[in-house]
């Protein structure tokens, strides 16, 4: 069996999507899903106006998901002065999405993608869904999620072209990283 066929069998064995990733200077793809307010969220609305920040994630509300979601909000001023919108995307469902803002006090758009449709057309690997139960305001509650995707992230420019691609993100470092490179690439 040729190196390739035995990629594509360990990757089915695992679970995973079999997918190639944008690389930088690769047109992003458009896409559309849910909100956590259950509003229909559009790419093709910013294209011309912002930067975009693309990260996925594997669950809404576990260690490493919630220090790089609050990190981003932290920094919400910042991005905004570099005109950058933050979009994160997790195969949570819209109404997980939104306990998940609410419970951290999240300043961004978190996008519901169950399916793994929109981490495919990026190339972002995925696996088999689960579960979590959490206690939110006194309340045990469990969230499913659809699949589960790997932590990556992706600068998209204004003109909707891959500017950065990290498929190795330290959670809670993501964000800081990604403010130096726009300072050092002064990227307006």
């Amino acid at each position: 069996m040729n190196q390739s066929l035995f990629a594509l069998f360990l990757l089915h064995l695992l679970g995973l999507s079999a997918s190639f990733a944008l690389e930088v200077g690769d047109q992003a793809p458009g896409f559309s899903a849910l909100s956590s307010d259950g509003i229909n969220w559009e790419s093709s609305s910013l294209l011309g106006k912002k930067h975009l920040i693309v990260y996925f994630y594997p669950a809404a509300m576990t260690g490493g998901c919630t220090k790089q979601a609050c990190a981003y909000s932290d920094h919400e001023k910042e991005w905004r002065s570099w005109g950058v919108e933050v979009i994160a995307i997790s195969g949570d469902s819209p109404e997980n999405l939104n306990l998940f803002k609410k419970a951290e006090n999240l300043n961004l758009t978190l996008l519901s993608d169950p399916q793994g449709k929109i981490a495919k057309t990026f190339g972002v690997p995925t696996g088999k869904g689960g579960q979590i139960e959490r206690v939110v305001n006194g309340e045990k509650v469990t969230l499913k999620r659809g699949v589960t995707a790997k932590r990556w992230t992706f600068v998209v420019s204004k003109q909707g072209k891959i500017l950065f691609v990290n498929d190795r993100v330290n959670a809670a470092q993501d964000s800081s990283s990604l403010l130096s490179l726009f300072k050092e690439k002064n990227l307006k």
